[in-house]
């Protein structure tokens, strides 16, 4: 749960979410059986609202295919909806205490920082090569965990080494943008309150289209 709400969304955000989310859903039987309403009405607030929708499918797909259960290896994991690859293998890590390897925004900023002081488009792959050559044999938890601390107190050392990444976006100003209008959207349907008409059409057919709205 943790993991996907940390998907672009920073820890002091999350935290709150994340005691309410976990105290309605406890488990993925929980969130199965919820109406995607109330799945809406206690993410509304955190952002990027497609995770919710996605969480619940992962939960159900979990209740009809892992009895329940969240499955414990990255390819399972990486099949459920709204999760990919580096998700699947923090997941593991933290979860499991498995040896995987995986790079997110503060790991990136601890090897770029050390091993690729003076590069600019460094790509991910090449981190990923390193932090392969540098996992510890147990402990591997403790060790991204660790990884991700030290990335914090970097980036408030020394700035967002981020913008060195050949992945790195700058992201547009949320006002005015397609994901504002999504938002406000969501939070009116869920108030009750909604005119589809007020919204450009392609947005109100897309989120009917993902299963947001029913018209």
């Amino acid at each position: 749960m943790s993991e996907v709400m940390l998907q672009q969304t920073q820890v002091e955000r999350v935290a709150p979410f994340y005691k309410k989310f976990m105290r309605e859903f406890p488990t993925p039987t929980a969130l199965t059986r919820a109406p995607l309403k109330k799945v809406l009405r206690v993410w509304s607030g955190l952002g990027y609202n497609r995770r919710a929708l996605y969480l619940q499918r992962a939960a159900q797909k979990m209740v009809r295919e892992h009895d329940g259960q969240v499955p414990r290896s990255i390819a399972e994991l990486d099949a459920l909806p709204g999760i990919g690859e580096a998700t699947a293998a923090a997941i593991c890590a933290y979860a499991y205490n498995a040896p995987v390897v995986f790079v997110e925004t503060n790991i990136r900023t601890v090897f770029l920082h050390h091993f690729f002081p003076k590069r600019n488009k460094v790509r991910d792959r090449e981190i990923l090569e390193v932090v392969k050559h540098t996992l510890p044999k147990s402990k591997i938890r403790e060790w991204y965990a660790g990884l991700m601390d030290y990335g914090t107190h970097l980036k408030e050392k020394h700035g967002n080494q981020n913008v060195r990444s050949a992945h790195y976006t700058k992201q547009k100003p949320f006002v005015g943008s397609v994901r504002h209008m999504r938002g406000e959207l969501l939070r009116r349907a869920l108030a009750g309150t909604l005119w589809a008409a007020d919204f450009p059409p392609p947005i109100v057919a897309q989120m009917k289209k993902e299963g947001f709205l029913a018209l």
